[in-house]
C-alpha cells in the first residue's frame, strides 16, 4: 500500500549546499543547472553569489547600465533564465522519504557537479533556508 502524500508545510526538508571554490561564469552555471535538472526528488534550487545589477548603484557610473559580460540570459531545460549574479553557491531542496533515497540523490548531484564545476566545490547536507514563518514575517504584514 503506498504511503500517503506528505504535507511539507513547516517541515524541514533536507537541503544540499554546494559551495564552489570560485565564482562561476554564466556558461558554467548553465551547465550545472542543466546537469542537475533531470535528477529526481529535487524540489527547488536557489543560487547565491555576487550581485550583477542591471544599473550601477554607486560610484562614478551611478545610474548607468551595467554592461557586465556575465549578466546574461541562460537556457535551463528549455527555459530562459536571467542570471542576476555570479553564482558561488547552490541550495538544493530535496523531497525524499528516507535516507537511502537521500544518499542516492546526493550521489547523483555530486556526480553532476564533478562533471561541470572545473575548479572544485564542497557539498554539505543540512537545512540552510528558512522553512517556516518567523516573528519578523508576522510583523511586516
Amino acid at each position: 500500500m503506498p504511503k500517503p502524500p506528505v504535507d511539507y508545510a513547516n517541515v524541514p526538508l533536507p537541503e544540499v549546499r554546494i559551495m564552489t571554490n570560485r565564482l562561476l561564469s554564466a556558461k558554467t552555471t548553465e551547465a550545472v543547472l542543466n546537469a542537475i535538472d533531470p535528477i529526481q526528488h529535487i524540489r527547488q534550487v536557489n543560487m547565491t553569489g555576487e550581485s550583477l545589477p542591471a544599473v550601477i548603484g554607486s560610484g562614478p557610473g551611478k545610474g548607468l547600465p551595467n554592461n557586465h559580460t556575465e549578466r546574461q540570459v541562460i537556457n535551463v531545460a528549455g527555459r530562459e533564465v536571467e542570471l542576476r549574479c555570479l553564482v558561488g553557491a547552490f541550495y538544493i531542496e530535496l523531497e525524499v522519504d528516507d535516507t537511502d533515497m537521500l544518499e542516492a540523490t546526493v550521489k547523483e548531484i555530486r556526480s553532476a557537479c564533478e562533471s561541470t564545476i572545473p575548479d572544485g566545490f564542497s557539498l554539505d547536507i543540512g537545512r540552510y533556508s528558512k522553512y517556516k514563518p518567523s516573528l519578523n514575517d508576522y510583523r511586516s504584514a
